[in-house]
Formats: C-alpha cells, structure tokens, sequence
C-alpha cells in the first residue's frame, strides 16, 4: 500500500501545481480562461446547442463529441471519457442542457488547458532548466496560441488530448533524464488515454520508449521494451474491440470514408494552408469568413471558419517561429529530448501537410502538437545559455512575436465575439 500511496503523490504532484510559482501560473490561466469561458457559455449558445451537432466555429463538433464522443474509427475510446463529462454536467445543471451546463463544460475545459499551461511551465524549469523569467516568456506566449484561447472554453477531444500529450512528455522526459525506463503500466494508461481520444495519437506513446539508455545495446533491455509496447497495444486493442463489439470489419472501411472525406479538398493551394491553417492557424489567427451550414435535420445555422492570411506580416511571424524551432532542432540535434519533440510534431506533418488528412481545416488539430512549439522554444534558449548576445538577440525576437500574437490574438477574437452576437446569442 505505501508504493502505491508515494506512486499516487507523485502522480497528483506532476499533474498539479506542487510550487508556489507553479500555483501562480495555474491561478492566473484559470483566471484569464475562466473569465472568457463563462462569458461566452452564460451569454451565448455556441458552447453547446442541441440542435447544432458540428462546424458552428472552426469545425469543432461540440454537441457530437460530448454526446457520443465522436467517430469510432478517429476516436475509439472517446466515448466513455465524454460520457463521464455530459453526466457530471448534466448533474450539477440538474439534467438541462442550458446555460449552466455550458458553464460546466467551459470550465472543464478551462481547468483542463489551464493544467496543460502548468506542464509546458514544469518541463521549461525542471527538464531545460531555463531561468524563471524565460519560462514564464514561454509560457505567456503559448497560452496566447489560438488553439490554446478556443480549447480552453470547448468541450473537444483536442483539449483533453492537449493536457494528456503534455502530461505524458513531461513524464518521459522525467524518466529519461534519471536514465530510467518507462514502466508498462505508464505505457498501458497513456495508450489508453492518449490514443483512446485520437487513435493517430498512440504512436507518439511509444516514442520516448526508443531514446531509453541502452534499449539496442543490450538484449535484455530491447525485449523488455518490446514487451511493454507489444502489452500496452493488446490492452489497447482489447478496450477498442469491445468498444465496437468485435467487428473490426467497420475500422477500415469507416477509416478509408475519412480520409477521402477529409483528405481530397482542394481550396487553396496546400503550401498555402500548410502556412496559414497547420503551422500558422494553430498559433496565430488569420481573419475569419462566416459560412451557411445546416444540421441535415432541416435547421440552418451559421459557422465560422478560417481564411488563409491575408497580410505579409501573418506570414513572416509564421516563418519566423518555424526557423527558430527548426534551429532548435539543428541545435540540440543530439538531444534525445528535442528528437522526442521533433519526432511526434514530424507524425502529424506526415499525417496532415504529405498525407492531406484535414489540411484544409489542419487549424483544428493543434491540440495534438502545438506544446512541441513552446519546449522547442525551450531548448534553443537552453542551447545558447552561456551566449549572451545570442541570448538577447532571441530574447528580442521572442519579445516582439509575443506583442505581435498578443495583438492580432485579441483583435481576432473581437471579431468571434462580433460572430457570437449577431448568431449566438
């Protein structure tokens, strides 16, 4: 019982704030979220309506997740997380699905992204090491990301996916520094979390497994790892079966009708939303258009999407941050932490910019990767500490993409509310 209770403090230690500091960043991101989230929830419909399954802002499909949990084949074990969510929502607004259950899932949201923020701001200290003032740079400039002001009120697989990757880099990264392996239940659980809301997400799991000291070095150590992977995929696929009673034969046809749905779309030219939707959507926000949407039951609805940029400035703010995350990469190349990062963001390009999944709407998926922007961020302030003009040369240039995103951010976001007034009230 004693390993067990040390095993559960040092669980509830990683995910909450166990310092003062840490405290400070928690309060203040639950303050600034809480106060827009229960904004919108009391004074608009757009969290949740009944009669609005998906698509009423940036294709995310509030109504749908929350009441199924979304598609099988994307997110297989979504449905029982969600079902825990609309239950305790749905106990506290007393079984109405009104403004007080909206406030609900505003605030989960809110505390979810707000932990997330606590986990960036963890890493950048304990893992990098950086010096107090950097970290809370960082961090202020990642809560400002546009994927983390819209999770942090919408009741969406990608905001608990968002916490949970976090969670578990933090975690790895933790154990790879003492040189220690990755036990197989830490593997099973975050299998079953992490790739039970998004399924592409299980990969990026098993990744750190492959940095662990002397894994292709030793036979022992590589059969070991082999086993936990191989355990953490049975239990995985066991809990994904059940879920659909056994009849696998739906994944793969299910699976092929998402991906020429999401995949052949063509708009704008993929380099384009390459820029604009995956690499720049997620972080910074382009302008908006509204478009004409109906739930296929006969109401009409309006929904909000994003435009490519339309100013050379969005572009060079976008080019800028990929440079100083690429020079990260080249600078910590033999940091097995940074190949870590690099590798799960390489994942998602692969998926969404060379394979086309979603590129179209590629804003939406941040949840899955836009933590790796911060800690890469990290690690080049880290790989030029004993370099002072370096140093105050990214210094600046963080400080002036920071006014930047702070400024277009918060213009954007006038017009979602310009958005919300004229359709959601």
């Amino acid at each position: 019982m004693s390993l067990i209770k040390t095993k559960l403090i040092n669980l509830l230690k990683q995910v909450f704030p166990s310092s003062y500091t840490e405290l400070a960043v928690f309060l203040f991101f639950i303050s600034c979220y809480g106060i827009l989230g229960t904004y919108i929830a009391l004074h608009y419909r757009i969290i949740f309506d009944s009669r609005i399954p998906w698509d009423a802002y940036f294709s995310f499909d509030n109504k749908a997740i929350v009441m199924t949990g979304g598609s099988f084949e994307r997110h297989p074990l979504a449905y029982y997380f969600f079902n825990w969510i609309r239950e305790f929502s749905l106990l506290i607004s007393g079984g109405k699905t009104d403004a007080s259950f909206r406030l609900i899932l505003a605030w989960l949201s809110n505390i979810a992204i707000s932990l997330c923020m606590v986990q960036i701001f963890k890493y950048l200290k304990n893992i990098i090491r950086l010096p107090l003032m950097l970290s809370l740079l960082i961090i202020l400039f990642f809560g400002c990301f546009s994927t983390s002001i819209i999770l942090s009120f919408t009741p969406e697989n990608f905001t608990y996916t968002l916490l949970l990757l976090s969670i578990y880099n933090y975690y790895a990264a933790i154990k790879l520094r003492k040189e220690e392996k990755i036990p197989g239940s830490a593997l099973t659980l975050a299998g079953i979390t992490i790739g039970g809301l998004t399924i592409t997400n299980l990969v990026k799991v098993f990744i750190p497994v492959v940095f662990e000291r002397d894994i292709f070095k030793n036979w022992k150590k590589f059969g070991n790892a082999v086993f936990r992977v191989l355990l953490a995929i049975a239990c995985f696929v066991f809990l994904y079966l059940l879920r659909i009673d056994f009849k696998y034969e739906n994944i793969l046809s299910k699976t092929n009708q998402q991906y020429e749905k999401f995949s052949n779309v063509e708009s704008i030219p993929d380099w384009d939303m390459m820029l604009s939707y995956f690499f720049g959507g997620s972080i910074l926000f382009p302008s908006f258009m509204i478009s004409d949407k109906h739930n296929m039951k006969g109401f009409d609805f309006k929904g909000l999407l994003m435009e490519p940029y339309s100013t050379t400035f969005s572009y060079l703010f976008v080019i800028t941050l990929l440079i100083l995350i690429l020079w990260s990469y080249l600078k910590n190349f033999k940091n097995k932490m940074v190949q870590i990062l690099a590798l799960s963001f390489l994942f998602d390009i692969i998926i969404h910019c060379m394979m086309r999944f979603g590129l179209h709407t590629s804003y939406i998926y941040g949840g899955h990767f836009v933590f790796v922007y911060p800690l890469l961020l990290g690690w080049l302030f880290h790989g030029y500490r004993s370099r002072p003009k370096t140093l105050s040369f990214l210094m600046i240039t963080m400080v002036v993409l920071f006014v930047f995103l702070l400024a277009n951010n918060l213009f954007r976001m006038s017009d979602f509310f310009s958005f919300l007034e004229t359709y959601y009230q």
